[in-house]
């Protein structure tokens, strides 16, 4: 009897396989200052996690959910949550798809939210992805062992099960969601980026979020901005050109 089945493993490698794939795109990438939100220098000054820490962590972090990946496919029945046949017609794929998205931004929105908002899980856990002040892209995972799991696996947990995707779609869309949470936290202003035109919820807009004047704003990740605008945690920002090259986001004035 196989310890784990070919697609729950691709379930659990893909997303990370991804992540360092991406992440490392973008490190090159960020090489240059031309389109960089924070400097070389700002990443070095500003942060209050060193990178040897910010990967320690994120491994971590990474072989916890995947730890728990294979837990929750062992004790998962087969006939508890059929398999989506493979002919399921891409309407019915892309519906389950935007049906994940939503509840895993619902999820990520309130419980991101509530981190903000109580001191204690603050100061005790959230606080560590906000040693990052100027964010870099392998540093999106970063994040206290406790708040990655009720923050993130939990909101894809429930983003799998409510959708009723199969883990093929599954694979794709955790991937999906890997690459837009790398991409939120890159902290370059690229002009050809995709994301930028089809999503508000970016760089810029998070990078906000990561600053003292947008602790309490933009909680919303990684999609839709549709809570914040609904809840009133809503700013609008402004992507302004730095004299030395670069960019900055700054909160937009009314």
């Amino acid at each position: 009897m196989e310890f784990i089945a070919y697609d729950d493993f691709l379930l659990m490698i893909i997303p990370i396989v991804v992540y360092w794939v991406y992440s490392g795109i973008y490190e090159v990438l960020g090489s240059s200052e031309k389109y960089r939100l924070h400097s070389r220098r700002d990443e070095e000054t500003k942060n209050l996690a060193s990178k040897r820490a910010v990967l320690k962590g994120v491994l971590f972090q990474q072989a916890l959910q995947a730890t728990i990946t294979v837990v929750v496919t062992k004790l998962t029945h087969e006939d508890a949550k059929p398999e989506t046949s493979t002919n399921t017609s891409w309407f019915a794929a892309a519906s389950q798809f935007m049906v994940a998205m939503i509840v895993f931004d619902t999820w990520q929105y309130f419980v991101h939210r509530y981190m903000h908002h109580n001191k204690f899980l603050y100061r005790k856990f959230h606080s560590w992805h906000h040693r990052i002040v100027a964010p870099y892209a392998f540093a999106a995972q970063y994040n206290h062992p406790v708040d990655g799991i009720i923050t993130e696996t939990v909101a894809g947990a429930l983003a799998y099960f409510v959708s009723g995707m199969s883990k093929t779609t599954a694979t794709l869309f955790f991937s999906f969601a890997t690459v837009k949470g790398i991409d939120d936290h890159c902290g370059l202003m690229l002009p050809w980026n995709p994301f930028h035109i089809l999503f508000g919820n970016n760089t810029a807009y998070h990078d906000i979020h990561h600053q003292l004047a947008g602790n309490k704003r933009n909680f919303a990740q990684p999609f839709f901005v549709t809570w914040d605008k609904i809840m009133g945690t809503y700013v609008p920002y402004a992507v302004v050109k730095r004299e030395n090259g670069g960019f900055e986001a700054r909160v937009a004035k009314h």
